[in-house]
């Protein structure tokens, strides 16, 4: 039984059925469009806008990077919304988090078509989300729902405990876990006792992005750690929440920082893309 859960290899297995359906598309002469707004200098979110582009272009779909100065106003980034939302060639639209201060990032959200907000952050697509009828799922929650599932791991009847209550990975995993018929646990920095729950875990599942907070007694044996947390070391080394090498002994599976989770973030991205694009046409 493989112990590391290699989602740069899951990611890769899943492009290539993804290529298949862009192909059908190009056979009617649709190419899927993808629009990524990007304000400011922020050196993460470069780097992965950058990765969102290898990897469009890789599976064929055609990408357009607009970078907007940091000083970029509310109203011209909700006119560039209302431009994509009415461009037929352009069948997803996602704005880079985190946004300047000025911006308001809910009302940005809520203006960006439903049917074209393949992050799944539009108040709609996240209603869906609650009642199990979803257009779209959000990219890290259903990126890490695969990992499990293509490991063979079971989901419903686990008791799963996440650190982290964030609305882009934390609360959208939670839920999208109790659909599948999971017992859930959310934790998140007022935790009190932290080790009392996270030990309690059939599969833990980390998103703070505190280096080293997860260690082998947190965890009870056999348990399947899932490491969505990223931050860099006093190296500049990407690392994980997750003791990586304390605890992978005592873990059943567990996901390695970088080359886990990551991969599958931009994989179920292309994914919502080309779904957007089929339901569109």
């Amino acid at each position: 039984m493989e112990k590391i859960i290699d989602g740069k290899k899951i990611s890769e297995e899943i492009k290539k059925k993804l290529k298949s359906r862009v192909l059908a598309l190009a056979k009617k002469g649709i190419k899927p469009g993808l629009a990524v707004i990007l304000i400011g200098n922020d050196n993460a979110s470069q780097i992965y806008v950058k990765n969102k582009e290898r990897v469009a272009k890789e599976l064929g779909i055609n990408s357009q990077i607009i970078k907007m100065p940091s000083e970029t106003s509310q109203k011209k980034l909700e006119k560039l919304i209302f431009q994509y939302n009415a461009d037929k060639k352009i069948h997803g639209i996602l704005v880079q988090l985190p946004l300047p201060k000025q911006i308001d990032t809910k009302k940005i959200f809520n203006l960006i078509d439903s049917k074209k907000d393949v992050d799944c952050f539009n108040p709609e697509n996240i209603g869906r989300m609650m009642v199990n009828d979803t257009r779209f799922s959000p990219c890290t929650p259903i990126g890490v729902i695969e990992l499990l599932k293509k490991s063979d791991i079971s989901i419903e009847g686990k008791h799963i405990v996440i650190i982290g209550r964030s609305n882009i990975v934390g609360k959208p995993l939670a839920i999208m876990l109790i659909n599948l018929g999971a017992t859930v646990t959310i934790c998140n920095s007022k935790t009190k006792n932290l080790q009392k729950f996270s030990s309690q875990a059939d599969i833990l599942i980390s998103a703070t992005g505190h280096a080293k907070l997860i260690c082998a007694d947190m965890i009870k044996q056999n348990a399947v750690i899932v490491d969505i947390g990223v931050s860099r070391n006093a190296k500049g080394d990407l690392v994980g929440d997750v003791d990586y090498a304390n605890v992978y002994n005592k873990a059943s599976h567990i996901t390695p920082v970088p080359g886990g989770v990551g991969p599958m973030t931009i994989a179920m991205l292309m994914k919502n893309v080309i779904l957007a694009t089929e339901n569109q046409i």
